[in-house]
C-alpha cells in the first residue's frame, strides 16, 4: 500500500480505551483523504495496552506499533513517531479520542499551503478548573513563543513529515510544535475542531502539569530558539 498520511497514537495505559481507537481509526481510513496509516507508540504501558495493540495490529494491515521499554512521556512518544513515520504527511491524536479522527480532514485540506495545520478545540467538554488552566498555560506560552496559537494543547495535528523529523524533541515540547515549525521558517494554520468527554480512562495531566510545567518548558524554548540552527542547501554536486 502506498500510504501518504501516518497518524500517530501515544499511549500510556489506555487499555479501556483502545477498542475504540481501533473502531473509530479503521473508520477514518476508509474516509480519509489520504491513504493513511496508524501507528501505535506505547510509552511504556503498565495495563494491557500491549496486548490490545498486538491483537489489533494483527488484523489490521493499516495499524502498526512501537514499545518503548520504559515510560518516557508524551513529547518521546510523539517524537518516537515522527521518527518512525516514513510517509509524507504524519499527524496525531490523543488515544483518549476528545478529539474525532474525522476531523483530520479539515486539517488536511490546509497541509499544501501550509506545513502544519493544527486544531482548535471548540465548545471544549473539559471541567472549568481545566479549560481555565489551559487558557492560562496557553497565553502564557503565546507570550513567549509569538506563535499565534490559540490551542497547541489541542491533540490533532498534521504536519509536513520533512519539517516533523527536524524538530529537536524535548520533554514539553509537544506543546511548542507550532513554534518549533516557525523555527523553520514554516508556515502555521489553526482550523476549529470537535471536542468531546473523557469515555474512559483518565487524564494523564494535572492541575501542575498545565501551569508550571508549560512556563518552566517556555523558558527552555527561548534557550532552544537562540541556539537552533536553521539552514538551506542552496546546491549539491
Amino acid at each position: 500500500m502506498n500510504y501518504q498520511f501516518t497518524i500517530v497514537v501515544p499511549v500510556y495505559n489506555e487499555e479501556d480505551n483502545l477498542l475504540r481507537v481501533e473502531k473509530e481509526l479503521l473508520a477514518y481510513t476508509k474516509i480519509a483523504t489520504k491513504v493513511t496509516k496508524i501507528l501505535f507508540v506505547n510509552d511504556g504501558s503498565k495495563d494491557k495496552s500491549q496486548d490490545l495493540i498486538e491483537a489489533i495490529c494483527s488484523r489490521n494491515e493499516q495499524f502498526d506499533y512501537i514499545l518503548f521499554k520504559e515510560n518516557r512521556g508524551l513529547s518521546a512518544a510523539i517524537k518516537a513517531g515522527f521518527d518512525y513515520t516514513t510517509t509524507e504527511l504524519v499527524g496525531y491524536i490523543d488515544s483518549d479520542l476528545q478529539t474525532t479522527p474525522e476531523d483530520f480532514n479539515l486539517l488536511l485540506a490546509h497541509i499544501g499551503e501550509f506545513d502544519l495545520v493544527t486544531g482548535v478545540r471548540s465548545n471544549r467538554k473539559d471541567s472549568f478548573v481545566k479549560n481555565m488552566s489551559s487558557k492560562i498555560a496557553n497565553g502564557i506560552r503565546r507570550a513567549f513563543t509569538k506563535d499565534g496559537m490559540d490551542d497547541t494543547g489541542c491533540p490533532l495535528k498534521v504536519i509536513k513529515t520533512v519539517y516533523a523529523k527536524r524538530i529537536p524533541m524535548f520533554k514539553g515540547l509537544h506543546r511548542f510544535l507550532p513554534a518549533m515549525i516557525m523555527l523553520q521558517n514554516g508556515k502555521t494554520k489553526q482550523i476549529p475542531v470537535q471536542h468531546f468527554p473523557r469515555v474512559a480512562g483518565e487524564a494523564k495531566f494535572g492541575l501542575w502539569n498545565r501551569l508550571l510545567g508549560p512556563l518552566m518548558d517556555c523558558f527552555a524554548y527561548l534557550w532552544m530558539k537562540k541556539k537552533y540552527i536553521n539552514y538551506e542547501v542552496a546546491k549539491q554536486k
